[in-house]
Order: structure tokens, then C-alpha cells, then sequence
């Protein structure tokens, strides 16, 4: 004998209806069958609804009876032939009769008890078990409609379902020797209480009944069909890498389905474990696939974890005080009065100094739990022995789940590593000794977030996503987003990382799109997007809560860099070739530092020194492995030294200086550059990274311009004074070459004191000879005191920034 049940989803239409047909007639070809049917997709939810409309006198609930009787109508007369359907739609309406009965006394009452709630929530299965019975007739198949509510026995308390089996096991046993078909229609959900009085078997309750019936008539298995291809490792509406399991254990099942894999009723295993009966859970759709086998044993899998789910819809209670410790028979005394209201316990946790007590309950549940408690232990919190009951709510339960996680070492630490890099904060823990699940209460918020997090870290290809949000997208944004498309493929295949771009903004638009920016079009895009706002940049950032985000600035902004603390307190990386946040009041530059050790987050500004040239991260690799650093010496604007190698007398200074700009050498305020503050704010960070505490005013700058210049408030005004300058410049040049020298704009950090201003450099000095924007360090340290370490290449262009920038996004990825 086969046992199969339909879910709600399958039955949707008509036309899956006869999909559904189709599988059962394969079946009828092997033995005979036990089909069990779930009400039409979305039924008992309108049923309920219906009721508690009409318990609130909203008489609108008549507007959506009549469209469900309808829609029941409208399959028989699709399904069964004209000259077939006088009986069964005769028996629909009689039913809807009834429902309509029920819900007038609901309403006149302004009432809905429990018992009138069963009632009423078990016509669905009645209604698309008497259709689908009456289809399988028309299609001359020997078939018989089962009143499953007369032979299934059960006890309902707020919901909780206990099953009488010695009574029911009875009743089955004895109706499938008396009646014989091929094919027999049962009704899901439905059953009888003890009295006789109608009742449930609880919402999922359809599973339950092909199980009872299954445990009763002693089966090899009972196959679910619905419209997954199984249970899977994780939701995968929530988690797009989700994949179907194979073969799980029951206990694998249970801990699933209890901590909500909707695939399966959680009684649904009761009455099959002993019996050693295996579940198929199959697609409607995809008959063909393998779906997930539960069985006795998982032996083959060879997984550490088996799936990660979660819990929404509950509250946390705490209980602590003084009182509590070393009182024999506290916990005894609270969960007693938590049995006596018939509150069901999801999650316990208690701290080994017994001074608190957290659990967590269905959140519909919180309120009543705190009365009785606070009632019941009302003399200890008079005299402040304990405090009153807390609810925390806005929070889940996120679960690992797996047979063999006992035979692991690490998988908590793993799971909270993991959890707390991504700033997600866990308010609970719990392992039972079987260490076949361990748990963890976090903010409800934060549940697709861990969800992905988990699963990338327990269940994919060693590769890791990054979520990058970039602000500026001129030269050298632009440049990035082209080296980001480029090198897709090849981060992916080589490295393991999937970087997406989530957020772009300039200063007029700013655009987001959670499946990823297209970068073929993304300047189309951006056109057509809002108006940028960097407090709403933020904010949606912060609420789209992904993992492993990053913050990108290519901009030479104040205000922007200001907005880097509120990113790294939320465990949003920042990576930055803005060099004003890091040479600005030195607190604010160690606040940064701090936030990202506080919050799990980068801060990386590699670009800040020397564009794409790793004079940074040298430096910082020097201090951390214990070298000291006694001198450095070096050329770090790449735009001036552009500008010192083409200025020869024979084409005007100003001239070079806008070539510069337009080759994307300078700052789009070029006196920044020439007046030597850019490179006072390098030689600034670079003293900061040897462990200095300088500011920008402690930097001695040696300026080559007139004061007029660096006054000036505008670019045309700038180069205008340029021009009239002239003649100095030539002096300077020609000072230099009689000299047999070249100038070179040299930045000098000793003896805890910094510099920066324009340098005649003789033939023989290493700064000799650098063309183009190179740039080049020289660190004088411990180990490297006579030959120095010397750190040479281009250090300006949009090419190379952005390719600095590119490296300190794959850095994060790689942590």
C-alpha cells in the first residue's frame, strides 16, 4: 500500500489538480493507494480570516465567502464532466451552507471559541477531498472518499494536538479490512475528540494524518508531495544557494521542522519512528527528482551541519535576581507554572551562576507567561529577591542542525565567528548535550543576514560575496567600475569572490539594486535614479543589512569622509583613497582606527599614499613585525613631480600644470597639489602609521607658489596668477639645472618631526631620474639603517588609484 498526501500548494488549481492525478495513477499502477489532501492552496487561511471578521461584526467576510465558493465551483466544473457534476456540486454547496451558518453565529455572538475555530478550519480538506474524489470517479477509477475525522481521535489544548493511537490505530486498522478500493480519499487535518466533537490536528495537520495512517497500517513509507524538491539546507526564498537534501535522519527532521522548515509538519514523525517508516518528501511538479529521504539513519551523508533554519513569531523572558541562586526547586517552580498555563517552551538557556533564567515562547504567548510568573513568584519580587519578568521581543532563532556536529570540533565558534564579524548580536545561546543543534536568539532584523552568512560558511564552495556601496564615480570611480567588470570572471574562478555592486552615488544621483548594478549600463542607470542624499545613502546601506558590505569612497570630500564612523559602528568596512578623514585632528583619525576594531569592520586607505603603490601597507608591516622606523624620505605627489619633470622654461608653468589636470594627475582643485598640503597630508598619515601623534599644523611646509596664489579662490584665478608667476618658476628651474640638479617636491619625516617643500636633488640621489607621476619612499629603519627599503612606481592617475582601491577590496575579501 502507498501512502500519499497532496499539500495545499499542489492543489492550487484545476490544473495542478490533474498533474496530481497523474502521479496518484502511477502509483495505482504498483499497489493500492492512500491519498491524503490538504484544502486548496490558501483555503484555511481564508476560513479563519473569515472568522475572525466575523467575530469583529466586519460582515465583508460574506464578500469573500461567496469568492471562495466560487472558486470551488469553478473546479468541479472544470474537472468533471457536465453529466457527472450534479451530486458533488450539490455537496459543495450544502457545505458552504453550513460554513455560512457558522459564520452568521460568529457574528451575531461577536464570538469565536475554540471549538467553532476547528470546525470551521477543517471544511477546506472536506471540500477538496469530496471534489478530487468525485474527479477520480469520472475518470472510472475505483475509488472511496474516507471520513477521516470518524477514525482519527485526538485531544486539542490551545492548539497542541495529543493523538489517542490506541483508539485511532483501532479505527484504521479495522476500516481498511472492511472497505476495499484502489484508491482511498482521505481528508487531511480533520479529526474528533474524544466526545465525538469535531477538531484538528493542528495547521500543517495533513502530514500528520498520511503519518497515523501510515504508522497504523504498518507502510514501508509515506511520500509529501509539494511544490519544493525536498527540504532544503536553508529557506531558499531567503537564501538563494539553498539546495535540497537527500537523506536526513528523523532527528535531523524533527530539529528542522521544529525550528521552521515549513516542508514538514513537526508531529509529522511521531508515529513513524518506531516503526522505522521512511518519508519521501517529493515535488508535485518534478516527479522525478530525487526529493529528501528521511529515514533512521543518515550515514550517508558525510556533513558536518545538515541545514541551518530559523524561528520567527517568539519573545524572549528573562528572569534574574539574587533570589534565584542556590534555591532548590526554582527552575521546578517555573516551568511548573508555565505547564499550567499550557505555554510551550521553545529555547531555554540558564547562566551556571543560576542567578537567570532566559527562555523564549511563542510571541502571542510573552504576556500571559509574565502575568502568571510575576503572579506566581509575586512575594520575591516585592521584597526584591528577583526582578519582574522582561520581554524582549523583535528577535528569532537561528539553529545549525546536523547528526554528526557532535563529532566536530569548532562548529560553535565557527558559527559565532562568523555571526559577530558581521556585527550580528546574540542575545541567546543553546546546545543540548546531543549537540545535534545549536541555537542562538538575535535580532529579527538580522535573520537573512545570518541566514546567508551561515550557509556560505557551512554549506558553499569556499567563496565569499562582497556588497559594495561606491560614492563617487568619476575618473577614478569610474575607472574601478570598469576594472570591477572586467575582472568578474576572474575573482570568482580564481579567488572565491563574488563581488557585487549594490549602491552607487555622485553628487547628484544615487542608485541602488539589491540583485546586483548591471555595470554595462550602470551610467544609464544612475541617470535615471534619485536624487542623492548621503544620509539616505546610509541608511538604506545600514537597512539592506547584508553581509560583508563595503563602503567606497573615491571622492576628495569633507563631507563624505565625516560619514565613516557611522559605516564602521555598524561593521560596514570602509575603503577609501580620500586622505581627509586619516589626516584630519588625529583623534578623529584613531576614533576611526578604534570603530573598526570595535565593530569587526576594515578601514583601508592604501590609495591615500602613493595610489595603487603598497606604501602603506609596507609601512604597516614593518611596525607590526617589530622594525622601527628612523627616517623617511619621499616624493609622494605624483602630480608635482609630473609637472617638475615636463617644466623645462620652454612651455609655461601654468601650461604643464593644466596638462596635469587633464591627464587626471591632480586634485580637480589643483592648488591642493601644488601648494604641498596633499603631500603634508601624506607624509601626516605615514608619520600616524609609525606611531606619531602629529597634526596637520605640525607639518613644516617650505611653499614654492606666492602667497597670492594659494589665496586664490577659483581655478581660472588660480592659473591666472600662475601665469604671472612665470618668471619665478623659470628662476627656480634654472637654479637647479646650473646645479646640475632636479627639483623634486620632497617630503621628510625624523626625530618625530615632519616636512615638506621643494628640493634641489643632485644626480646621484635615488630621487634622481623619476619620470612621469612616479613616486617613490625611502624607509630608514632598525633593519634597513644604511640601504634603505625603497618603495618606487606610479603614484597618481585614475588607473592606478582605482587598481589601489581594487587591492584593498580584495584584501577585505581575502581576511
Amino acid at each position: 500500500m502507498h501512502v500519499l498526501k497532496f499539500g495545499g500548494s499542489s492543489l492550487a488549481t484545476p490544473e495542478r489538480i490533474k498533474i496530481v492525478s497523474k502521479t496518484i495513477q502511477n502509483h495505482l499502477k504498483e499497489d493500492t493507494v492512500v491519498s491524503v489532501f490538504s484544502a486548496f492552496g490558501g483555503v484555511t487561511n481564508d476560513l479563519l480570516l473569515m472568522a475572525e471578521m466575523a467575530a469583529k461584526e466586519d460582515d465583508s467576510y460574506k464578500t469573500l465567502l461567496a469568492n471562495n465558493e466560487k472558486r470551488h465551483l469553478d473546479a468541479v466544473k472544470e474537472l468533471i464532466p457536465v453529466t457527472s457534476q450534479s451530486a458533488i456540486l450539490s455537496k459543495v454547496k450544502n457545505e458552504f451552507n453550513r460554513l455560512e451558518t457558522l459564520y452568521e453565529g460568529v457574528f451575531l455572538l461577536n464570538e469565536l471559541s475554540d471549538k467553532t475555530k476547528h470546525v470551521i478550519s477543517g471544511f477546506g480538506e472536506i471540500l477538496s477531498s469530496h471534489i478530487i474524489s468525485a474527479y477520480f470517479k469520472s475518470l472510472q477509477i475505483d475509488s472511496l472518499w474516507v471520513d477521516s475525522s470518524e477514525l482519527l481521535v485526538c485531544k486539542n489544548l490551545n492548539e497542541k494536538v495529543q493523538v489517542n493511537y490506541e483508539k485511532t490505530n483501532s479505527n484504521l486498522t479495522e476500516y481498511f479490512k472492511n472497505n476495499k478500493a484502489a484508491l482511498f480519499i482521505v481528508p487531511g487535518f480533520v479529526a474528533k475528540n474524544d466526545l465525538g466533537v469535531p477538531s484538528t490536528l493542528g495547521r500543517g495537520g495533513s502530514d500528520f494524518t498520511a503519518a497515523i495512517i501510515a504508522g497504523a497500517l504498518d507502510v514501508d513509507k509515506v511520500l509529501i508531495y509539494t511544490d519544493v524538491n525536498g527540504m532544503f539546507t536553508a529557506n531558499p526564498n531567503l537564501v538563494p544557494q539553498a539546495y535540497p537534501l537527500k537523506d536526513i535522519s528523523y532527528e535531523e527532521a524533527m530539529e528542522l521542522s521544529h525550528f521552521g522548515a515549513k516542508v514538514l509538519y513537526p508531529p509529522t514523525l511521531q508515529p513513524l519512528l518506531d516503526k522505522n517508516i521512511q518519508i519521501h518528501i517529493k515535488n508535485t511538479f518534478e516527479p522525478e527528482n530525487h526529493g529528501t529521504v528521511i529515514s533512521k539513519s543518515s550515514k550517508k551523508n558525510f556533513r558536518w551541519v545538515t541545514g541551518i533554519t530559523h524561528i520567527d513569531s517568539i519573545k524572549l523572558l528573562n528572569i534574574e535576581g539574587s533570589g534565584m541562586v542556590g534555591i532548590p526547586g526554582f527552575s521546578k517552580r517555573f516551568f511548573e507554572i508555565l505547564y499550567q498555563e499550557h505555554i510551550n517552551v521553545v529555547l531555554i538557556t540558564q547562566a551556571s551562576s543560576e542567578h537567570s533564567i532566559c527562555i523564549a515562547v511563542k510571541d502571542d504567548e510573552a504576556e500571559k507567561a509574565k502575568e502568571a510568573l510575576d503572579e506566581a513568584f509575586e512575594v520575591e519580587i516585592s521584597y526584591k529577591k528577583i526582578k519582574p519578568v522582561q520581554i524582549e521581543d523583535n528577535v528569532s532563532i537561528i539553529a545549525l542542525v546536523g547528526d554528526r556536529m557532535k563529532s566536530h570540533h569548532g562548529l560553535s565558534g565557527k558559527m559565532f565567528s562568523a555571526l559577530g564579524n558581521n556585527n550580528i548580536n546574540i542575545r541567546a545561546i543553546a546546545q543540548g548535550s546531543s549537540e545535534r543543534n545549536i541555537s542562538a536568539v538575535i535580532s529579527k532584523n538580522d535573520v537573512v543576514k545570518a541566514l546567508n552568512i551561515l550557509h556560505e560558511q557551512f554549506f558553499e564552495v569556499p567563496s565569499k560575496e562582497l556588497n559594495l556601496f561606491i560614492t563617487g564615480v568619476g575618473n577614478v570611480g569610474g575607472k574601478l567600475l570598469d576594472q570591477l567588470k572586467k575582472q568578474e570572471s576572474y575573482l570568482l574562478d580564481k579567488l572565491r569572490l563574488k563581488v557585487r555592486v549594490l549602491g552607487l552615488s555622485n553628487s547628484k544621483k544615487m542608485l541602488f539594486n539589491e540583485n546586483g548594478i548591471d555595470l554595462e549600463i550602470w551610467k544609464e542607470s544612475l541617470d535615471k535614479a534619485e536624487k542623492a542624499d548621503k544620509q539616505k545613502f546610509f541608511e538604506k546601506v545600514k537597512e539592506l543589512n547584508y553581509r560583508n558590505s563595503i563602503f567606497v569612497d573615491n571622492t576628495a570630500s569633507p563631507e563624505i569622509s565625516g560619514w565613516y564612523k557611522n559605516y564602521l559602528a555598524n561593521s560596514i568596512s570602509v575603503v577609501t583613497c580620500n586622505k581627509i578623514a586619516c589626516a584630519d585632528d588625529f583623534e578623529n583619525y584613531q576614533n576611526l582606527q578604534d570603530l573598526a576594531r570595535e565593530y569587526g569592520a576594515s578601514f583601508l586607505y592604501e590609495t591615500n599614499v602613493g595610489a595603487g603603490l603598497p606604501i602603506i601597507d609596507t609601512l604597516q608591516n614593518l611596525v607590526a613585525s617589530g622594525d622601527r622606523v628612523r627616517k623617511i624620505q619621499a616624493v609622494l605627489s605624483g602630480s608635482l613631480n609630473f609637472v617638475f619633470n615636463n617644466y623645462d622654461g620652454s612651455q609655461a608653468f601654468y601650461k604643464v600644470v593644466e596638462t596635469a589636470m587633464k591627464e587626471g594627475f591632480t586634485e580637480p582643485d589643483p592648488k591642493i597639489d601644488l601648494s604641498g598640503v596633499d603631500v603634508a597630508r601624506k607624509i601626516l598619515i605615514l608619520a600616524r602609521e609609525s606611531g606619531l601623534q602629529l597634526e596637520l599644523e605640525d607639518i613644516e611646509r617650505d611653499d614654492f607658489l606666492s602667497q597670492e596664489s594659494l589665496n586664490s579662490e577659483t581655478n581660472e584665478q588660480f592659473f591666472t596668477l600662475l601665469k604671472e608667476d612665470e618668471e619665478d618658476f623659470k628662476k627656480l628651474y634654472k637654479n637647479a639645472k646650473d646645479k646640475d640638479a632636479e627639483l623634486k617636491y620632497v617630503a621628510q619625516l625624523e626625530n618625530g618631526k615632519a616636512k615638506v617643500g621643494l628640493q634641489e636633488v643632485d644626480a646621484q640621489h635615488p630621487f634622481a631620474n623619476l619620470s612621469g607621476s612616479d613616486n617613490i619612499v625611502l624607509f630608514f629603519t632598525d633593519r634597513y639603517p644604511e640601504q634603505p627599503l625603497i618603495v618606487k612606481g606610479a603614484g597618481a592617475g585614475a588607473d592606478v588609484t582605482a587598481s589601489g582601491i581594487f587591492a584593498d577590496i580584495i584584501r577585505i575579501g581575502k581576511k
